[in-house]
C-alpha cells in the first residue's frame, strides 16, 4: 500500500513538472513575442562598433507627486517582473522607469560586447537623458542592485533615493570561487533548460517552496533555450556572469551618500559558484542575514528592512511587505 501511495505521488510530481514545462513556449531573442504589461519604447545606443537598442517603460501616474523611481532588474529576470511594483508606485503619484539592460529582455543581444557595470549605468543614464529627467529613486534587486551602485556612484548628483532589494555584490565571490572563463560559462549556459532553471530558482531564490505564480517568470528564461537563437542569449548571459564575479561593489558602499533602504529576505541564500566550492566554504556564502546588517554598516545612516520568512525576490513572493517599506521610505 505505501509503495502504491509513494509511487502514485511520484508519478503526481512528475506530471505535474510536465505540465508545467509544456506551457513554456520558445521566445524570441528579443522577446518580441511576449507582450510586457506597460508599453515598451526604445533609445539607440553605437557601442563598441554595434548599433543596439535598448528597452525601457514609462509608467506615469495620474497624479503626479514630482517623484520619479527606476527599477533595476536581476540577472534571470527584465523589466515585466516589476509590474506589481510600477503599478502601486504610479498609483501613489511617482513615475516609474523600467529599463531592460542591454543583453536581457527586449534590449538588443550584442554578438560581442564587454561588460562593465560602468557600461551599464551609463546606458541607464542614457535613457534618463532621453526623457529630461534629472532626478531618480534608484531600485536595484539581485544584479540590478550592482547596477544600482555603479549608477549611484557614478551620478550622484541624479540620485535622490538609493535601494537594494537583495542585491547580489554584497560579497566578493571571486575571493573563494575558482575563476571560470566566458568559455566555461558559456558552454554551462547552453546545457540550461526548464528543469535546471527551475531547480536552481527553487532552491536559491524560494527556499525550496514553488508556488505555480513563480512560473511566470521561470518561463520568460526557460522559453529562450526553445530559441533557434538561444547561443547569443547563452552568450550574453556568460559576459554577464564574468562581469559580476570580476567586477565586486562591496568595497565601496562607504562612499554612498544618498539616502539609503536596503530590504532583505531573511531566507536568501543566493550566491553564484557555490557548486564550485567545497561544502565548507558553501556555508560561508550567499548569508543574507548577515551580509544584510554588514551593508547597513557600510552605508552610512541607511535603513535596513529585515524580511522572516522571505527569500530572493520579495516583491514576488511576499509583495505586501516589500511594498509598504518601500513607500514610506520614498515618501520621507
Amino acid at each position: 500500500m505505501k509503495k502504491t501511495v509513494l509511487c502514485l505521488l511520484v508519478f503526481a510530481a512528475f506530471a505535474t513538472a510536465a505540465f508545467a514545462q509544456e506551457k513554456v513556449v520558445p521566445l524570441g531573442l528579443c522577446l518580441e513575442n511576449y507582450a510586457y504589461d506597460y508599453p515598451v519604447q526604445y533609445i539607440s545606443l553605437n557601442i563598441q562598433g554595434e548599433s543596439l537598442k535598448m528597452a525601457y517603460m514609462d509608467v506615469k501616474p495620474t497624479n503626479s507627486n514630482g517623484h520619479t523611481v527606476m527599477l533595476l532588474h536581476g540577472k534571470n529576470f527584465n523589466g515585466a517582473y516589476w509590474s506589481q511594483t510600477a503599478k502601486t508606485l504610479s498609483e501613489n503619484g511617482f513615475r516609474v522607469i523600467i529599463p531592460d539592460q542591454i543583453g536581457f529582455g527586449k534590449s538588443s543581444k550584442p554578438s560581442h560586447i564587454q561588460y562593465t557595470f560602468q557600461l551599464l549605468a551609463q546606458n541607464t543614464k542614457a535613457i534618463l537623458d532621453s526623457l529630461g529627467v534629472q532626478k531618480v529613486s534608484v531600485l536595484g534587486h539581485s544584479m540590478g542592485g550592482m547596477v544600482a551602485t555603479r549608477f549611484t556612484l557614478m551620478f550622484p548628483e541624479r540620485v535622490e533615493k538609493f535601494i537594494l532589494e537583495d542585491p547580489i555584490g554584497l560579497e566578493d565571490w571571486k575571493l573563494k570561487v575558482p575563476y571560470q572563463s566566458v568559455d566555461i560559462w558559456y558552454k554551462n549556459e547552453l546545457k540550461q533548460d526548464y528543469a535546471s532553471m527551475k531547480k536552481y530558482q527553487q532552491e536559491s531564490y524560494y527556499h525550496g517552496t514553488w508556488k505555480d505564480d513563480y512560473d511566470k517568470w521561470l518561463n520568460l528564461q526557460a522559453g529562450w533555450t526553445l530559441s533557434p537563437e538561444y547561443n547569443r542569449i547563452a552568450w550574453n548571459s556568460a559576459l554577464t556572469y564574468d562581469m559580476i564575479f570580476t567586477q565586486p561593489v562591496c568595497y565601496e558602499f562607504e562612499n554612498i551618500k544618498a539616502p539609503a533602504l536596503l530590504i532583505i529576505g531573511q531566507l536568501d541564500k543566493t550566491a553564484l559558484g557555490k557548486n564550485l566550492v567545497s561544502d565548507d566554504i558553501k556555508k560561508t556564502m550567499g548569508n543574507y542575514p548577515a551580509l544584510g546588517k554588514a551593508t547597513q554598516q557600510k552605508i552610512k545612516g541607511s535603513e535596513l528592512v529585515e524580511l522572516d520568512d522571505v527569500g530572493h525576490i520579495p516583491h514576488v513572493e511576499a509583495f505586501d511587505r516589500f511594498i509598504k517599506p518601500l513607500i514610506e521610505f520614498l515618501k520621507k
